[in-house]
């Protein structure tokens, strides 16, 4: 008898041993991502902590503009711009194509108002009008855009076309666009990007954090189209920015920052198929670098959106 119950005691033990290994093996798993490029960074460190064909050349869509912003901020820290400062919209940026503002030629917005339009809406035509207002055309801005991608050290392939990131075809019909090249990075260019304007710029998660913003010049109200964000579908704990992205080249992108408990990582998913493909890709990679078990997912994005809701009916009852 005292042999069996060495033996059960034996096999009870292997099986909390198997279970045990195997819930770790869970936590530790290594995500499978289906994007067409992936990378997740360390920000602190620039550390990989993973990588999926992270140096393959492919166009980055509206990422790019974390340049356009850089460049802004560059400006403004060397007192050459001023955040009040007023700019007219030229016909080509009232035109261009894709997310807007929505303003028309001639009419004057202030530097901040283009740049958290450019930041939170990805609008198009607020990228345009800065870039113009800040190099007297677009081509010669992309000219900057390029000499900073070498400063910053971004690979020897990166290549910025335009100040919006659209496609060349999309910018055919503007003699005023530089459309004469695609602009592409890879996933690890882009991570190296956005970690360079988190740390250089820490201020413009002031901006990206928001889930909208309202312009007072005409007057309008935008959307962020980062849906990881407090109160969004796929809100993620620690999430405050950074940048989507699409064109029907480059396919939805996402490069997306989140903190949590003094750590910081930067997610770059490049080329998936669907909106909501690179939010989800991205929180993948947020759960393998954080470890954070789905349930606490559920939890806060159950949480997030009961806030958001109150405070929407707040404002409502308020107004």
């Amino acid at each position: 008898m005292k042999k069996w119950l060495l033996v059960l005691a034996a096999a009870m033990a292997a099986g909390l041993f198997v279970m045990t290994a195997s819930l770790e093996g869970r936590r530790g798993n290594v995500p499978e991502i289906t994007a067409k490029s992936a990378l997740l960074m360390d920000a602190a460190t620039g550390n990989v902590l993973f990588e999926r064909r992270a140096d393959e050349l492919l166009p980055p869509a509206s990422m790019s503009k974390m340049m356009t912003e850089i460049i802004v901020f560059d400006q403004v820290r060397k007192g050459e711009l001023q955040w009040g400062d007023k700019v007219t919209a030229s016909p080509y940026a009232a035109a261009v194509t894709g997310a807007q503002i929505g303003f028309g030629a001639g009419e004057t917005l202030t530097v901040r108002e283009l740049f958290e339009a450019m930041a939170v809406h990805s609008a198009n035509d607020a990228a345009v009008a800065l870039a113009e207002h800040i190099a007297g055309s677009e081509r010669e801005f992309v000219r900057l855009m390029n000499e900073r991608a070498k400063e910053i050290g971004l690979s020897a392939e990166a290549r910025f076309g335009n100040a919006t990131g659209l496609s060349p075809s999309d910018l055919a019909g503007f003699a005023e666009a530089a459309a004469d090249e695609e602009t592409l990075l890879t996933a690890r260019d882009t991570a190296r990007l956005a970690r360079y304007l988190l740390l250089a710029y820490p201020e413009i998660l002031d901006i990206s954090r928001r889930n909208a913003i309202t312009l007072t010049s005409l007057p309008v109200k935008l959307a962020s189209t980062n849906q990881m964000l407090p109160g969004m579908p796929y809100a993620y704990p620690g999430n405050d920015g950074l940048k989507t992205g699409y064109t029907e080249r480059a396919g939805y992108c996402f490069t997306g920052t989140v903190k949590q408990n003094g750590r910081r990582l930067i997610a770059v998913v490049m080329g998936t198929d669907t909106e909501q493909a690179r939010f989800v890709e991205a929180e993948k990679l947020f759960r393998y670098g954080f470890d954070t078990k789905p349930l606490h997912l559920a939890l806060f994005r159950l949480e997030s959106r009961i806030q958001f809701a109150a405070s929407a009916l707040t404002s409502m009852w308020t107004a």
